[in-house]
């Protein structure tokens, strides 16, 4: 069963100097084209009406960018072919500023139970050199109108070892983001990826980054406090109240499978992972035309998909289930994995504790390395075939 629903919408007011999703500058005439092509693609794949399914996530971009006429339009379609009322968790991602009260009153009106928040950092100035649009004020605006509404699942986003920032400065933005009292939080590290304004920057050498040694101190920050104000942390950038678990991302992590509909989504069906097409004029012309805007599939098989497993389920803090295991391929993970196990424990990235095996602090840390040793040879698959 398909578990989760992912939808892109790829225009932002303002393009982040870090981003390297999908994503255009708003444009109106672009973006009821846009909808459109979304929902011929949405109906295309998705037979029927009312499809039960447990989360629904609409990205970005931002997808609060559409104006009030299109998001309605793209609420409709969501509402139309997927069981909204008995959905688990239907999350939003906006930036702060983007709403105003009938913005608001349309997500709740049509089941929009989550909101996630692109905040980044509680500091105006190094907003400003991110790219951002929105103020710190903003922040205090929209969560305080949001909950005005009704809307408690609000979860904030932040990033950390950004340019010239200190481990002090980050205590700051967590401090502060927690004085909000949210249920949920992700904190990720920033990531230089190719085709961004910052990696421009720093192939110039004109970005300076943190030390490598205050970004593991900033982690540590941000763990200690989640820990200390009363959140879990049940992933290696995540952290919630009980029970405020993003249930999308859990979904990924569980290795599930998900649709995904837009420019540049990718979804998970049994057997494949699709890759729609990017550029915004080629899928929408592919989408109105076949319904079927994909650029690639890649087959999943049995090794792929254990490989997957591994690497996303070890993000879990949990760790992976050896009875989920099981139960999930028919052999426990020992059959493939007893050698690469015993090898990270001796090393001291990983715990085996009676039905789990999980990242240690120091794995979390090299998860990179950790996950490298799960990779498989095809004929290793041979034992359980």
């Amino acid at each position: 069963m398909i578990q989760s629903v992912y939808i892109h919408i790829p225009f932002c007011q303002q393009i982040c100097h870090y981003c390297d999703f999908t994503k255009f500058f708003y444009n109106e005439e672009l973006a009821n084209d846009y909808m459109e092509a979304l929902k011929k693609e949405i109906n295309t794949s998705v037979m029927g009406n009312k499809n039960k399914v447990r989360t629904i996530f609409i990205g970005g971009g931002t997808p609060t960018a559409l104006n009030q006429t299109q998001l309605r339009s793209l609420l409709e379609i969501v509402q139309e072919k997927f069981d909204v009322a008995n959905c688990q968790e239907y999350t939003i991602e906006a930036n702060p500023g983007d709403f105003d009260e009938e913005k608001v009153k349309l997500l709740k009106a049509y089941g929009v139970n989550r909101i996630s928040l692109g905040v980044q950092v509680f500091d105006d100035g190094m907003l400003e050199e991110l790219g951002r649009l929105h103020k710190v004020k903003d922040v205090y605006h929209t969560i305080n109108l949001l909950k005005q509404y009704g809307f408690e699942n609000i979860s904030i986003d932040l990033i950390y070892s950004l340019p010239n920032q200190t481990p002090e400065h980050f205590q700051h933005t967590v401090d502060e983001a927690l004085s909000f009292q949210l249920p949920h939080y992700s904190s990720y590290s920033l990531q230089i990826e190719p085709k961004t304004i910052f990696y421009n920057r720093y192939k110039k050498g004109k970005l300076h980054r943190p030390a490598q040694e205050d970004e593991v101190q900033m982690y540590e920050i941000l763990k200690n406090s989640m820990r200390d104000n009363g959140l879990i942390q049940y992933e290696i950038s995540n952290f919630a109240k009980n029970g405020y678990e993003s249930k999308h991302n859990l979904n990924y992590w569980n290795n599930d499978y998900y649709y995904g509909f837009g420019a540049g989504a990718s979804g998970y069906l049994p057997g494949k992972r699709t890759i729609n097409i990017r550029p915004l004029p080629s899928y929408i012309k592919q989408a109105m035309q076949t319904g079927q805007p994909v650029l690639h599939v890649d087959e999943i098989g049995l090794k792929e998909q254990i490989e997957e497993e591994l690497f996303l389920g070890l993000r879990k803090l949990q760790g992976i289930r050896k009875t989920d295991f099981e139960k999930k391929y028919g052999f426990p993970y020992d059959v493939l994995y007893r050698q690469q196990i015993n090898n990270l424990i001796q090393k001291g990235w990983l715990i085996e504790k009676g039905d789990f095996i999980r990242l240690t602090e120091e794995g979390v840390l090299l998860g990179n390395n950790v996950f490298e040793h799960f990779l498989l040879e095809e004929e290793e698959l041979n034992r359980v075939r």
